[in-house]
């Protein structure tokens, strides 16, 4: 008889599932948009970089007949490209899958599907497209061309199926998704035939070009396919992927049900809020990158226009680009405004154009095209301010990553010595990283754009509308204008607030590093303190920024540096309630109007230095005062309309749906401000510890090196930045004092920069920048290896034409005071100026007790009377080779010292004059060399020590030779 036998085994117990982590699934389009899309524009930047006159060339033709890479010459002939393309593609790969699985789970569930027989046709048609997507990218032509070419056709064959099933299997709850689509569908095969046709032309008729224009169409294919698979972005918005764990928590346990939730969502990897947060930041981080760039356009183009005036000697005509700034005025054109803000990804991508203008060689097309782009970037900026004007929140939102904008672009320049690496002057060689820049345009742009599509296709409760402010929309335009004029001239550079007011040593003034750190940081400051509208619309507050105005025009160094961060903290803090105060009334009239102030002051700004070279130039000459006293008039107008503005704000109902934009978007500007502040401490850190100690050249003859050279403001004869240039020519010279003239450019038409920086601290030089920006000189600078006692800075007697600079410092050369005049003097055109001016710098020398070195710009020729004798006999100078003939403008001169030799370089094309310099000896009784003999000795009976650089003879190097002589001359006293 059976007898049931008791179990000796455990009884099972229930688990409940645990959710790990919850991802949602529009990330997966993210990373797959990304992804491919660094594929191609990275491989392309590097084939460019690397190989570029190998893979623009084809079977018949090469560079200049072609010049744009196709597809397949790009990623997948050469290293590094192609390894760069097959790695990216490799990570694009799992996104891919995922997609695709998703996309048929996505659309069987949906009643749009016709049957579940055409969804799992389009599963397999996705899956066969990604593969062989893996067999024309990793079996390149060169490895096996059929096997390429088939995985192609395939590639193309699946890809119609493929985005004609997808369009019909979108569900009707997108319209937007829907929309993108077929968009995408009808670029991408309306690309087709005119590719096939230049194909033809080039493979058939041997049309020279044809293959350029086929690798046109060729990438526009890309984009439109990688973009049509990134509108999934829309419809996986309510999808999400989650990891689940079944081993779980045991069902026996007495845990309440709530209890269990709360600790499952504890095991989250990623919660809702470290996502929210992740998304607010990333929002941020691409709009602020995206005003970076419209800063960094807006900063170059007057830098790019006062090339040709510069080689015209006078008005050249391309000064009408200037006003590329009024386009924002055509958004009064209400269509146009609202389309430019429903598609701003789509216009700041276009914008770009005006960073890539830097491929162009010509000058010419180099500053059209970036005007143009700064047009689009403006209109842009202004499109989404007015058409937020409804929102608060939103369109604070949007000033606020504009101002981050401006500060991240000092931040860049002070990291990259005051110079913008991805300004149209910079290059590779130079220290441009511009293909790093429009990549990430390129990244930010993308992401802003689809941001946009995914936020106005949710089905999100549209804000109320506010009643329409009221205030003066002229008082509001002049305001911003003027606003905008001032962080434009003094804020976009951390330096130049210190430039424009700098002193004579020893009461010098603030150094750009690390000072340039405290600079950004109380703009910053201003910048957190825009959101206490009481504070920053009082009347106290505008006479904090009047009074710090005041005091940075009145005094110099110290005291002028503080006030104008005193300034500089008021403007960035009232910059929100401006451009709100700005969007509340007409667009046409009102932005007309405002662009056309800040142009006006633009141009008033320049003629109080460039009096002479324009009409009307002497009514406003040396009147920055004037200038000043206008734009902060104007600024109080625009802050008295805006305190208006807040008063009636007030007494409304307060929208309750903007409470949460408000809180987010002040918690990520004050991480973005601090984020920012820290960056430049760490710059201005980095940038001290690895600045040189001056020290000369060779010092074991007790001897120095001087040089003087005009450098046309650091613009080379092509319109480059040439301060590298400049470095390598001063190095190899071995100047240990060298007087550079035309040298002042924290000006908005030399961009706000001190170039002169990179060349102090990579060489190890102390530097004196000479007479300050406000005293309307072109600038006087000093290089020198030997320690600055004091100087001072003079404003040469010009009753005529413009003002003339000088400094007049003592170095410690060894232990000896020996004091070096450094001057510009006035053009040829103004006989009386120049003898006054040089009336005077004899004057200097003569009273002088020190032995003394004259490097100036002297507008005379040689023997000439009156000026070379009233330099050199009045001065108690000796010229340094009365025999040189062929000299106009730069002497040297000196006295107390044992001349060795004199030798004039040419410049290399890095401007239109010369370097010429002399070697010195320092001597025991400096009064028995104070009248020169004039001997000649050859170079064999210098000590080595003594002698010029082998490497300038002949030919010499990088354009720069020894010239005139052929060869430096050597002196006995």
């Amino acid at each position: 008889m059976p007898v049931a036998r008791r179990s000796t085994s455990a009884p099972r117990r229930a688990v409940n599932p645990v959710t790990i982590a919850k991802i949602p699934a529009k990330f997966i389009s993210y990373s797959h948009t990304a992804f491919a899309y660094c594929a191609f524009i990275l491989a392309l930047i590097a084939g460019c970089y690397t190989h570029y006159y190998k893979i623009v060339e084809n079977e018949y033709f090469g560079y200049p007949d072609e010049w744009f890479p196709s597809v397949s010459a790009t990623t997948g002939d050469r290293y590094p490209a192609r390894a760069i393309f097959q790695i990216f593609i490799a990570l694009t790969s799992g996104p891919r899958f995922a997609l695709v699985l998703l996309w048929y789970f996505y659309t069987t569930r949906s009643s749009q599907t016709s049957s579940p027989g055409f969804g799992k046709f389009l599963l397999v048609v996705g899956l066969i497209r990604t593969l062989s997507c893996g067999g024309w990218t990793y079996i390149t032509s060169t490895d096996d061309h059929l096997a390429h070419d088939i995985a192609m056709v395939v590639y193309l064959l699946c890809t119609l199926p493929w985005q004609l099933g997808t369009l019909y299997t979108t569900p009707g709850k997108y319209p937007a998704a829907r929309k993108w689509r077929r968009i995408f569908t009808c670029a991408f095969f309306g690309s087709l035939p005119p590719m096939i046709y230049y194909f033809i032309q080039h493979k058939v008729h041997r049309i020279p070009g044809a293959y350029t224009t086929y690798a046109f169409f060729e990438w526009s294919l890309i984009l439109y396919d990688v973009a049509f698979d990134a509108v999934t972005a829309i419809d996986f918005q309510n999808f999400e992927f989650n990891i689940i764990d079944h081993s779980g928590t045991d069902a026996s346990a007495s845990v309440p049900a709530l209890g269990a939730t709360m600790a499952g969502r504890s095991q989250e990897l990623i919660s809702p809020a470290a996502l929210h947060v992740l998304d607010l930041a990333r929002g941020f981080l691409t709009e602020t990158y995206l005003a970076y760039v419209s800063w960094s356009m807006l900063t170059s183009l007057a830098l790019l226009i006062w090339y040709f005036p510069l080689w015209h000697m006078g008005l050249s005509g391309f000064e009408a680009f200037l006003f590329i700034t009024q386009a924002p005025m055509i958004l009064g054109i209400a269509p146009l405004r609202r389309l430019m803000a429903k598609y701003r990804g789509v216009f700041h991508l276009i914008s770009l154009m005006g960073v890539a203008s830097y491929l162009k060689q010509d000058p010419v097309w180099r500053l059209s095209l970036t005007a143009i782009g700064l047009g689009i970037s403006m209109a842009t900026w202004c499109a989404t301010w007015f058409e937020n004007r409804q929102s608060s929140a939103s369109l604070e939102r949007s000033v606020l990553t504009w101002g981050l904008g401006l500060l991240l672009h000092s931040l860049v320049k002070m990291a990259w010595y005051t110079e913008n690496p991805i300004w149209p002057i910079m290059h590779k060689e130079n220290g441009g990283v511009n293909a790093i820049g429009i990549a990430l345009g390129v990244l930010a742009s993308i992401d802003v754009l689809f941001r946009d599509l995914s936020s106005s296709s949710s089905e999100k409760p549209k804000q109320p509308k506010q009643s329409q402010l009221k205030g003066s929309w002229l008082s509001a335009a002049a305001g911003f204008g003027a606003l905008f004029f001032a962080l434009h001239s003094i804020f976009t550079d951390s330096c130049t607030v210190m430039r424009w007011s700098v002193g004579g040593y020893p009461s010098y003034g603030p150094e750009p590093v690390p000072w340039g750190a405290f600079t950004i940081t109380v703009l910053a400051l201003g910048l957190g303190l825009s959101s206490n509208q009481r504070l920053v619309l009082s009347v106290p507050w505008y006479a904090l920024g009047c009074a710090g105005c005041a005091v940075f025009y009145v005094f110099s160094g110290w005291p002028a540096y503080f006030g104008g961060l005193a300034l500089g903290m008021v403007l960035m803090s009232v910059t929100p309630a401006l451009v709100r105060a700005m969007a509340a009334h007409g667009a046409f009239k009102t932005l007309a109007t405002t662009y056309l102030v800040y142009n006006v002051l633009c141009l008033a700004h320049v003629w109080t230095v460039a009096y002479a070279f324009v009409p009307g130039g002497p009514l406003l000459r040396e009147r920055t005062h004037w200038v000043l006293a206008a734009m902060m008039l104007l600024i109080g107008a625009g802050l008295l309309n805006a305190r208006k503005q807040f008063v009636q704000e007030k007494k409304e109902p307060k929208i309750s749906t903007q409470f949460h934009v408000f809180k987010d978007t002040r918690y990520m500007t004050r991480l973005s401000l601090i984020a920012i502040v820290a960056m430049s401490i760490l710059v201005a850190f980095k940038r001290t510890v690895t600045r040189l100690t001056p020290v000369p050249y060779t010092t074991s003859e007790k001897s120095f090196t001087a040089g003087i050279w005009t450098i046309h403001f650091a613009l080379d004869d092509d319109m480059w930045a040439s301060e590298v240039r400049m470095r390598d020519a001063i190095r190899d010279l071995e100047l240990d004092v060298v007087g550079l003239l035309e040298s002042d450019t924290e000006r908005i038409i030399m961009g706000n920069r001190d170039w002169a920086q990179f060349i102090a601290e990579d060489l190890g030089y102390y530097i004196d920048y000479g007479p300050s920006t406000m005293k309307h000189t072109w600038g006087c600078l000093m290089l020198s290896k030997f320690p600055i006692v004091k100087s001072t800075h003079h404003l040469l007697p010009s009753p005529v034409g413009e003002l003339a600079c000088a400094i007049h410092a003592t170095l410690d050369v060894y232990g000896q005071e020996v004091d070096f005049i450094v001057s510009h003097n006035g053009q040829e055109e103004d006989p009386l100026d120049r003898k006054l001016q040089t009336t005077e710098l004899a004057r200097i020398m003569r009273e002088s007790p020190n032995p003394f070195v004259f490097l100036g710009y002297v507008v005379t020729k040689p023997q000439q009377q009156p000026l070379y004798y009233i330099l050199f006999d009045d001065g108690h100078i000796n010229d340094i080779d009365p025999t040189d003939w062929d000299r106009w403008c730069q002497y040297i001169g000196y006295r107390g010292l044992r001349r060795v030799g004199y030798a004039r370089v040419s410049h290399g094309r890095i401007t239109d004059t010369e370097i010429q310099t002399g070697k010195f000896q320092i001597v025991d009784n400096p009064q028995e060399f104070w009248k020169a003999s004039y001997d000649r000795l050859p170079e064999s009976s210098i000590p080595p020590a003594l002698r010029y650089p082998q490497m300038f003879y002949g030919e010499g190097v990088r354009g720069h030779r020894y010239h005139v002589f052929n060869e430096p001359r050597y002196f006995e006293h």
